[in-house]
């Protein structure tokens, strides 16, 4: 609970608010100009007062509502079934699908009010990442819905591509993403308590070969689910997976809890030391693992900034000593954050608007907020900001590459530092690239009510004033002001290798990692984690509490969804680098599609404790029977080719080819999977027809929830069965070896990306199935470069 004086002062704030709301403040930017114009005027009076006013209501409210407990020796051994350490996306989806199994859960974190926080880029979503949030909804993941809360900016990437490749995407609103978050953690979680305190050190009991307390079913006793999986026969998966037996022999330790220590009510007084006892341990540290930050030649420890503060989140040091003790394999990855603009310097004019798109095709990433059809409460009341597009040019790289030399230096990679390969520093672009002329930067605002603006694409760790000069050089920026320099963090990781499918540990039994401390990069992948990690914690505590035998864990196969390439990429394969997601990494890409993930995931995730929510149930249950209907209607409704080509326009309907089979009947399943037709045409026909007929039940349009999932999979029947076809080849193919003088170029290989070609190159490995095992190396890939070998042009790829 809240001090009296805590409650006084929030009563006051909100009264302020509430009157100021009167005038509906807003920044002073053109970014807002969807809003009405006479409400924006007044906005623009207040900017300032209001974006102090929402700060100050978020903080408060952020600490004093979620401390539902506090540490105290009353404590004791199992008071809690699992304790999750973090509360970044992968903790807050760890912490909320723990307490979904049912699972007496803490979530322990340095700072209540950052949980939630996005500490980079202020957006969620994207090609393959869009797929990762929707298939978290899907699983009853919260990423999703607060996502639809607190987004701005809606677009859905690749549009005018095939709807395997489409990926939502939408920028946030800072402050009400970490609102909703807090808020859907405190409100719908009685079984979820926040603990403010530092953890410094896990609590185990240790011995070569101990057993587990918290054992999961052995997963290589029901391996069905990976009969179609790439990577080989049953055995090779079951020894890629490891069974509990094998594990048994790596394990040294088991958990009993953490250890943290608590901020002492005197300021002058050390922090008091306490331990929390748990079944299971969920550790998502992200950054934080051994942080160290960095700006030009300066270095200090750190996770991260607080956001527009120069105050620095400490790092994990204790964690990160207990993981090398135990011979877990680190390495240090790098990640970066542009410098934050203010808005209010910006020369908008010079810049290429980037608007929202209109209400009409905005997609939520809730699949239950789709199937209501209801909008995103800001894209439902007009409060959508705009984006800009600026660029670098010849004088933005001279200096780029001018001071270079004032960059940082590095644990990683030789002081070179290893960040993230698809989303660089500008230095890292400029270098890459070198006869490139221009690099775009998009503007995006971070709020509503703030006239902070983070340029994407710009990050890069020079002293601030070089930052400055170089921002300056770009377009729109002339007379730009930085509110905060861009920073560089490098910090601890654990290879993937040593997880189970589980993502619990093979050391230490109960357990778990999530998030960047895996290697990944980006709010999506360790959202991702967090859910499956959260599960099987929550899932493995419940049933040793309740003495029911071991369970069953969660695991998503790589013909299931996105999660399980993820997930199946990293504990098998490992990574080098900062692993982000993209379509080209699953091979079954045209089955895992963002529009169907609760029709392969919510099943899966009621069964697995993760979904009892009944209207969820419902609405899936009749989100399919109406796509199976509308199916059957376009199966069993045809008309001669003339007619089809007169009802509709005759381009549309196939042109030429239509007329070649003049006098022949399609069914308008058959049309519908013709090139360029669209469902909506196919249904207006049928309607058209109907009427004519003078029939009694005239076809209505599909429903926003049903549309993309029935054209989809008409379009994509015929793919499907080529794709099953290249996946059996491609699994016979595992043994075949590669000729060691291959040309690894993109002329010879033109589908692969610069990374497969890399790493071939670099690697060169003998035969498919060590290639399969190559970090970054999709299947598809594989599959082009086995059918590209067995043609008669060897001579073209292979030195002589």
């Amino acid at each position: 609970m809240a001090s009296p004086k805590e409650q006084l002062l929030v009563v006051a704030i909100v009264l302020v608010v509430a009157i100021h709301s009167v005038f509906s403040f807003s920044v002073n930017s053109p970014h807002s100009r969807s809003v009405n114009v006479v409400q924006e005027r007044q906005k623009r009076r207040n900017k300032n007062m209001f974006t102090l006013c929402g700060r100050l209501r978020n903080g408060i409210l952020g600490r004093s509502a979620l401390v539902r407990t506090v540490v105290s020796s009353a404590q004791h051994e199992g008071e809690y079934d699992v304790i999750v350490v973090g509360g970044g996306h992968a903790g807050c989806e760890a912490a909320a699908a723990a307490a979904r199994t049912g699972a007496r859960t803490a979530l322990v974190t340095q700072r209540l009010d950052t949980i939630g926080e996005l500490s980079c880029n202020p957006s969620i979503g994207g090609i393959g990442k869009g797929h990762l949030v929707r298939e978290i909804d899907a699983l009853g993941g919260v990423m999703g819905d607060v996502s639809d809360c607190a987004g701005v900016h809606f677009r859905m990437l690749n549009r005018r591509k095939g709807p395997a490749v489409r990926g939502p995407r939408a920028q946030m609103d800072r402050d009400l993403y970490k609102h909703h978050m807090q808020q859907t953690l405190v409100d719908n979680y009685p079984n979820l308590h926040c603990i403010e305190a530092s953890v410094q050190d896990l609590l185990l009991d240790e011995g070569k070969g101990i057993d587990s307390l918290t054992p999961l079913a052995d997963v290589t006793e029901d391996l069905k689910m990976w009969q179609n999986n790439d990577s080989g026969s049953k055995n090779e998966k079951a020894n890629a997976m490891a069974s509990n037996a094998a594990i048994r022999d790596l394990r040294q330790a088991r958990i009993r809890g953490v250890a943290v220590s608590v901020p002492s009510d005197d300021d002058n007084d050390e922090d008091i030391q306490k331990e929390i006892f748990s079944k299971c341990v969920v550790i998502t540290t992200g950054t934080f693992l051994r942080g160290v930050l960095m700006i030009g030649h300066d270095r200090y420890a750190g996770g991260r900034h607080l956001r527009d503060s120069e105050k620095v989140e400490p790092p994990s040091v204790g964690l990160a000593k207990t993981l090398e003790r135990f011979q877990f394999p680190l390495g240090r990855l790098k990640t970066g954050t542009p410098p934050r603009l203010d808005g209010r310097t910006i020369d908008w004019d010079a810049c290429a608007e980037q608007p929202s798109e209109l209400p009409g095709q905005v997609q939520p990433f809730s699949h239950l907020r789709q199937f209501r059809n209801e909008l995103p409460p800001n894209v439902a009341s007009g409060d959508l900001i705009t984006c800009y597009k600026s660029a670098t040019n010849q004088e933005t790289h001279n200096l780029v590459m001018e001071y270079a030399h004032l960059l940082p230096e590095y644990d990683g990679l030789g002081g070179k530092g290893n960040g993230p390969r698809y989303c660089p520093s500008i230095y890292k672009k400029v270098e890459r690239f070198p006869d490139r002329t221009s690099h775009n930067s998009f503007l995006e605002p971070e709020g509503l009510n703030t006239h902070v603006v983070y340029p994407n694409g710009m990050s890069g760790p020079y002293p601030e004033e070089i930052q400055l000069k170089i921002m300056r050089t770009m377009i729109g920026l002339e007379k730009v002001e930085i509110c905060s320099p861009g920073y560089d963090v490098e910090y601890d990781f654990v290879n993937p290798t040593s997880l189970t499918h589980a993502l619990e540990t093979k050391t230490i039994a109960g357990l778990y990692l999530a998030g960047q401390i895996c290697g990944t990069t980006g709010y999506e992948e360790a959202a991702a984690q967090g859910i499956i990690a959260g599960a099987n914690a929550g899932r493995a505590a419940v049933a040793a509490r309740d003495q029911t035998g071991a369970a069953s864990p969660l695991i998503i196969g790589r013909d299931e969804g996105y999660i399980g390439v993820l997930i199946d990429d990293l504990v098998t394969r490992g990574t080098q680098e900062p692993y982000r997601m993209f379509t080209s990494r699953a091979e079954y890409r045209i089955t895992l599609r963002q529009d169907n993930a609760d029709m392969r995931l919510t099943r899966k995730g009621n069964e697995y404790g993760l979904v009892n929510d009944e209207e969820r149930m419902a609405a899936l249950e009749a989100r399919q029977a109406m796509t199976e209907s509308r199916l059957d209607d376009l199966k069993s409704f045809n008309l001669f080719v003339r007619d089809w080509a007169a009802r509709g326009d005759a381009k549309l309907m196939g042109g030429d080819n239509m007329n070649k089979k003049i006098g022949q009947k399609k069914t308008a399943y058959e049309v519908l999977s013709m090139p360029h037709v669209t469902l909506s045409a196919v249904e207006q026909i049928i309607a058209e027809v109907q009427k004519d007929n003078g029939d009694e039940n005239i076809m209505e349009a599909s429903t926003s929830s049903t549309y993309d999932t029935v054209e989809a999979s008409v379009k994509y029947a015929s793919y499907v069965e080529r794709q099953a076809k290249e996946m059996e080849s491609w699994r016979r193919a595992r043994d075949v070896r590669i000729p060691p003088e291959v040309i690894y170029t993109t002329e010879n290989f033109p589908p692969l990306s610069k990374e497969e070609l890399e790493k071939l190159h670099l690697i060169r490995p003998t035969t498919f199935a060590q290639a399969s095992q190559i970090s970054g190396i999709t299947p598809q890939s594989l599959v082009y470069l086995y059918h590209t070998l067995q043609k008669g042009n060897k001579n073209k790829i292979v030195k002589t």
